[in-house]
């Protein structure tokens, strides 16, 4: 979605305002303008967030959907998902082992409830705060979505030992991975 006919429209209408003015208030207004154009376009994003968290309640009341907000460079794009509700979808099945191996046990009901679906949100955090998690989300060998994850989890008491134990492994020397793999 292309912002630039509204931020051009509220720059107008600003100059247009201090037109009445002297030649100071009008330079003033054109500086002004321009000054707000990235506030302005960041208040449009949140307002089409607000509004695409909206009709993804709604939808979600008349049988699913989802509407996003992704940035393509400045400009925000609207996506429109169709999806099952969440009733419908059940838990996950479990991989399947290996050959002649034993079932998997049952998730804890908890876990799997914990697992149903993921929600998008918009996070502003200080570049010192952001700086500081990216490097060690790195150090932890994670992405930094699932270092924020882990630390929410945890945070609210919802990690399982042997999960916390696995994800905080660190890549490099002295680490392996075990398991069976079929291609």
């Amino acid at each position: 979605m292309d912002l630039t006919s509204y931020l051009s429209s509220l720059r107008s209408d600003l100059t247009a305002a201090a037109g009445a003015g002297s030649d100071e208030t009008r330079r003033t207004a054109e500086l002004l303008s321009a000054a707000l154009e990235s506030a302005a376009r960041l208040c449009l994003v949140d307002a089409l967030s607000a509004a695409a968290a909206e009709i993804t309640a709604r939808l979600a009341d008349a049988g699913g959907g989802l509407v996003e907000i992704r940035m393509r460079g400045r400009e925000p794009e609207i996506v429109v998902l169709r999806t099952p509700p969440v009733e419908a979808m059940g838990a996950p099945p479990p991989p399947p082992g290996p050959p002649g191996s034993p079932a998997a046990p049952d998730a804890a009901p908890d876990a799997a409830a914990d697992d149903l679906g993921t929600a998008r949100i918009t996070v502003r955090l200080p570049e010192s705060v952001k700086t500081r998690s990216d490097r060690r989300a790195a150090e932890e060998g994670m992405s930094l979505n699932a270092w924020i994850v882990r630390a929410i989890t945890d945070a609210l008491g919802g990690a399982r030992d042997d999960d916390r134990q696995r994800t905080t492994r660190r890549r490099g020397i002295g680490t392996h991975i075990t398991g069976y793999a079929q291609s």
